[in-house]
């Protein structure tokens, strides 16, 4: 028997990882002679950089770089075991979680740190990227991604402006001649999952800066600066991002992505699976477990699970889901062979997710699942 756990972390509990491992004691308890693959995965955010490294090898270096203030920050980023392949994930340099509430601001929040961490790992030979986009203190339109990486934004008097929400408003020109070829000939695979445009009322500002500390007034001015730097954009590289799906995402840095550099935008589960062959993995597989913290509406819009399926139909492999909790429209959708809740309905969530119990639970649930489902499917 070959079985694959691929579920992403169960959010305040457990790892991707934790989670793999315990599944696979849990298997092991029943089959001691299965061949059990484990797969740490992610959807583009938190836990992109070991999932990636996990399954294709690689390192993590740590270097310094700017927090989205500009203050000095020790952050780690991953060189997969090709050697030329980085994976960075912004919010370890320009990320929410990096300041306390009281000093949210989005007009000063830069993503300078970010472009910082592109160049260390250009200067270590690294000429293709995956970059995961989730957890941003910003809203600079990626202006700060892009002074790191030698591209220089001006006023109307020719006075270079810092890369930050504040300055978007002023910018007229744009000068890349002091980027490197290195930089501009690089691949990046950026994982976006949200569709918001640049600007608008859909856009950056308006969905995502209220969450990074703006009111109205702030959001207001950022939409304007965002507006006006689409303009720009699109008379220096040609291309719109004021209304392309993705551009918005971490407050306008996908859309610097795609008018500045060789860049595509894809779903983060999708980016993530297909980088490390998913399919070869799970060939010949007769059982794939998957799950996540809670499944619900939001599943089948692209997270772990759903994507691990999509894989595995192509393969007729059947798919069994695992899950902190599960909402009523998820258990009437009948997408999974089945989803097995791993808390005891009596349990208190607070205790349920606790490392210790969450992973007895996993475990134990999925002991029972192999219990089940192996000898039913042998006979």
């Amino acid at each position: 028997m070959k079985i694959v756990i691929a579920s992403d972390s169960f959010k305040g509990s457990l790892s991707s990882g934790e989670v793999a491992d315990n599944a696979a004691e849990g298997i092991r308890s029943v089959m001691p002679d299965c061949d059990i693959i484990k797969v740490n995965v992610a959807d583009g955010g938190e836990g992109t950089v070991s999932a990636l490294i996990g399954t294709l090898g690689g390192k993590t270096v740590e270097t310094e770089v700017c927090d989205p203030f500009m203050r000095p920050l020790m952050a780690c980023y991953g060189i997969l075991g090709n050697g030329h392949t980085a994976v960075i994930e912004m919010s370890a340099a320009s990320g929410l979680p990096l300041l306390s509430p009281g000093e949210y601001d989005p007009l000063k929040a830069s993503t300078f740190g970010t472009g910082q961490l592109i160049m260390d790992a250009i200067s270590r030979g690294c000429d293709r990227f995956f970059i995961g986009i989730g957890g941003s203190a910003t809203n600079d339109g990626g202006t700060g991604m892009l002074s790191a990486l030698g591209f220089r934004f001006t006023d109307n008097g020719g006075n270079m402006l810092e890369g930050n929400g504040e300055s978007l408003e002023s910018i007229s020109g744009v000068d890349a001649s002091g980027v490197a070829d290195s930089v501009l000939e690089s691949e990046f695979t950026v994982a976006c999952d949200v569709d918001t445009p640049f600007c608008g009322p859909g856009g950056a500002a308006f969905i995502f800066a209220p969450q990074k500390g703006a009111d109205q007034e702030t959001v207001i001015r950022l939409d304007n600066g965002m507006r006006s730097f689409s303009e720009v954009i699109k008379s220096a590289t040609g291309t719109d991002v004021k209304d392309l799906p993705g551009a918005g995402a971490a407050g306008g840095l996908g859309g610097a992505f795609k008018a500045f550099l060789k860049s595509t935008l894809r779903p983060g589960a999708d980016m993530i699976l297909d980088a490390m062959d998913f399919d070869s993995i799970i060939s010949g597989s007769d059982l794939v477990i998957t799950g996540e913290g809670r499944i619900d509406g939001q599943t089948a819009m692209g997270k772990i699970p759903i994507v691990v399926l999509k894989h595995a139909k192509k393969q007729h492999i059947p798919v069994v889901a695992i899950c902190g909790s599960i909402s009523d429209e998820a258990k009437e959708s009948g997408e999974f062979a089945a989803v097995f809740p791993i808390a005891p309905e009596s349990i208190d969530l607070r205790e349920a997710m606790e490392p210790e119990t969450a992973a007895a639970n996993v475990r134990h649930t999925v002991r029972q699942i192999v219990s089940t489902v192996i000898p039913f499917k042998n006979g």
